[in-house]
């Protein structure tokens, strides 16, 4: 899920996505509902199964380094999700990588990719006795070549894990904040379709349901510097009212009956290549 600031200015900021959590005891709640992350668990089923979830968009670059620091053994998990869009050309190195950077500890389990959307699923090396089905699937919803090849669409894994029956999508929809309607048909024409030759999520749900990756909602009606002056002021949870997201959850196009963590941290994106600092440049919306 991310933010951006609105038609007009000059520069854009937006949160890196956030992944969601399907909640089935309360189908009917409108909007996303904001859950403590500690207490994940008590919304989910009663397991000691711990799941790292990462979402990146890559912008056609990787090094080791950051895949080090990325999936850093010190996190204790037994599955790790890892969504990545606008990944370079060549997956076969991500990978490679990935697993390098694990230094054994987990093992590739399930992976799906379309052009720059990769969905990689590690687990414990001894996981094959609990993995009681594992099945992928992609939805191109557009995109276009070029150096990095930017595909828009998603990739999913569903898998069954020791009787856990769980959904991880990862996608990349449509930019520019005057496309919102755009990437709400985008992730309900995803939602319908993935698996539909097989099994509809919406006809039998799983336990646990992950959207993850860059679905590039922006903020809605307020400009860049004083949306900058706000988070310079560690005041940027006042933006969360102005996020498309949360807008249109709220109005019941999107993630209708999802959960969120909540939102804690300052955007993650977008900056000068190369610095901390908010990128600048002129964009067009």
């Amino acid at each position: 899920m991310g933010n951006q600031l609105p038609k007009g200015s000059k520069s854009r900021l937006k949160r890196m996505p956030m992944s969601f959590i399907h909640h089935q005891t309360s189908p009917s709640h409108t909007g996303i509902r904001t859950v403590d992350v500690d207490n994940v668990t008590n919304f989910t089923t009663n397991s000691d199964l711990c799941i790292s979830i990462v979402t990146w968009n890559m912008n056609g670059q990787v090094s080791f380094e950051d895949i080090v620091e990325m999936v850093d053994n010190n996190r204790k998990f037994d599955l790790l999700v890892i969504g990545l869009q606008e990944a370079p050309c060549g997956g076969k190195k991500v990978a490679t990588l990935l697993k390098a950077a694990l230094d054994g500890n987990h093992t590739l389990i399930g992976k799906v990719t379309m052009k720059s959307l990769h969905l990689y699923l590690f687990g414990p090396k001894n996981a094959a006795p609990f993995i009681k089905e594992l099945k992928v699937d992609k939805e191109s919803v557009g995109g276009y070549g070029g150096i990095i090849g930017r595909k828009k669409g998603a990739v999913a894994i569903r898998i069954n894990y020791n009787g856990i029956q769980m959904l991880f999508i990862s996608c990349h929809l449509s930019a520019h904040a005057r496309n919102v309607e755009e990437r709400n048909s985008q992730w309900r024409h995803i939602s319908h379709s993935l698996f539909s030759k097989i099994w509809n999520p919406y006809a039998r749900p799983s336990h646990i349901t992950v959207w993850l990756g860059d679905l590039n909602y922006r903020l809605q009606g307020i400009d860049s510097y004083p949306a900058r002056n706000l988070i310079h002021k560690d005041l940027h949870q006042r933006l969360h009212g102005k996020d498309q997201l949360l807008q249109e959850a709220e109005r019941g196009q999107i993630f209708n009956g999802f959960c969120e963590g909540t939102l804690t941290f300052k955007p993650t994106y977008k900056y000068d290549k190369g610095s901390s600092d908010y990128d600048t440049s002129y964009k067009v919306n």
